[in-house]
């Protein structure tokens, strides 16, 4: 489980914020408690703000990071692809990262210093006995090892400037590497969008694997590659299907014929696997085609592959405008299956950001985080159970103190300047 998540000098972010997910209140089923930290992890967190506030960019830069990793051995050849402040402050300053993640009980903490150039320092430890101890640590060209590691000594012929080192070390089976790289490339993502195919997440398969025997045959769906009971599988997707109570009673995925008309005007055809849901109607079931179902329809059809992946494996599920994707009762069901301990046993977690102020009646203050920009175009992230260093009850209505602005984190609505652009004001 995801411990905290800080970053510094990426998009609208320039000094250091923090994402924590250890839980203020402790008692309560949603808190799982971690004996080895002494503290209890959230398996929920919700960023609001305004628009343009940096939401998205807190959650991007965590999922930029897990996309690193993958990536950054193969394709970092003539620059690292990373997006520091645009303005003054960023000029020369370096991109950091930390990742800090409970595994199998042992703490983990990841550090990362970089700019396009190089990677300047790199720090993988953990915390046998709760005291630190390095796997690996890289200061520009220099490695370090921890002693018994000889397995990772590989590492330094595959270093590049560019490359992370945790790249290179994931070549090599050496469980911790392994535990913990497993456990941040898990990370998926919903609703970001990356304009450079080097840094494309690996998106889960379709939802449409779940229902599709034969196409589960050929491919494996993240968090389910271990499975060995497919019709388990597509009774669990289909009840999560059911849970939004859109009337459907199942899924038909099929081979079917298509025609389209291709660059140069000529009318083709091609097979490929089409996927109906059926709908239960008086006295009959009726079959649909996928794409003229609504899209609040399709969208949570879509999610059941991610969401059911995150919680078998206990894995981490970024959410970009939740809001934007579901209708606000969809958006509560997913963040009760995260919250409850009966749906979540693996303690899968979720990170979402939302303009869906009803939602806040769903979380507790320690879920909350907010975010604002200054003048300076700087993104600041709080936490509302310690908003401006006073203590938020926990008896708050969060949803009516945020619409008032007890905590900030508003738009700032000055309707001047269109007034007089309208010629209705001098």
């Amino acid at each position: 489980m995801l411990i905290r998540f800080e970053v510094a000098n990426f998009r609208s972010v320039l000094d250091p914020v923090e994402l924590s997910m250890v839980a203020v209140d402790t008692d309560r089923d949603a808190a799982r408690a971690v004996p080895s930290l002494g503290e209890s992890l959230l398996p929920v967190a919700a960023i609001y703000g305004p628009n343009a506030s940096g939401k998205s960019n807190i959650i991007a830069a965590l999922a930029w990071l897990t996309a690193a990793v993958r990536v950054s051995l193969l394709a970092w050849d003539d620059e690292i692809p990373v997006e520091p402040f645009a303005f003054g402050g960023g000029h020369g300053r370096r991109t950091e990262f930390t990742v800090e993640s409970v595994i199998a009980g042992v703490r983990f903490e990841y550090v990362v210093e970089l700019d396009r150039e190089a990677v300047h320092y790199e720090g993988l430890f953990h915390y046998p006995e709760k005291k630190r101890r390095r796997i690996f640590e890289r200061e520009g060209d220099e490695l370090k090892l921890q002693r018994g590691l000889g397995g990772l000594s590989g590492m330094r012929e595959l270093q590049t400037p560019r490359a992370l080192a945790l790249s290179a070390a994931r070549r090599f089976n050496e469980p911790l590497v392994r535990d913990f790289t497993r456990d941040l490339l898990a990370t998926r993502a919903q609703g970001l969008r990356w304009d450079r195919p080097s840094l494309w997440l690996r998106t889960f398969q379709p939802s449409r694997d779940l229902f599709d025997q034969a196409g589960r045959r050929q491919r494996a769906l993240p968090g389910l590659e271990h499975s060995t009971n497919l019709e388990d599988d597509r009774t669990q997707a289909l009840a999560l299907l059911r849970l939004a109570d859109l009337g459907i009673d199942d899924v038909l995925v099929e081979e079917a014929e298509t025609t389209y008309t291709g660059p140069d005007g000529e009318s083709r055809s091609q097979t490929g696997r089409r996927v109906r849901l059926v709908h239960r109607t008086a006295g009959e079931r009726t079959p649909l085609d996928f794409a003229k179902e609504s899209a609040g329809t399709r969208t949570w059809f879509e999610l059941i592959g991610p969401v059911l992946g995150a919680l078998r494996a206990g894995s981490l599920l970024l959410f970009d405008e939740l809001d934007a994707s579901l209708h606000p009762t969809l958006s509560v069901q997913l963040i009760r299956l995260f919250q409850d301990p009966a749906t979540n046993p693996a303690g899968a977690q979720l990170v979402f950001t939302s303009h869906d102020t009803s939602l806040l009646n769903q979380l507790n203050r320690d879920e909350v985080w907010l975010t604002e920009k200054g003048a300076d175009g700087v993104t600041r992230l709080g936490a509302l159970a310690e908003f401006a260093g006073e203590r938020v009850r926990k008896s708050q209505n969060i949803e009516r103190a945020y619409l008032h602005g007890r905590f900030g984190a508003l738009p700032d609505v000055d309707r001047t300047e269109l007034l007089r652009a309208l010629g209705l004001i001098g």
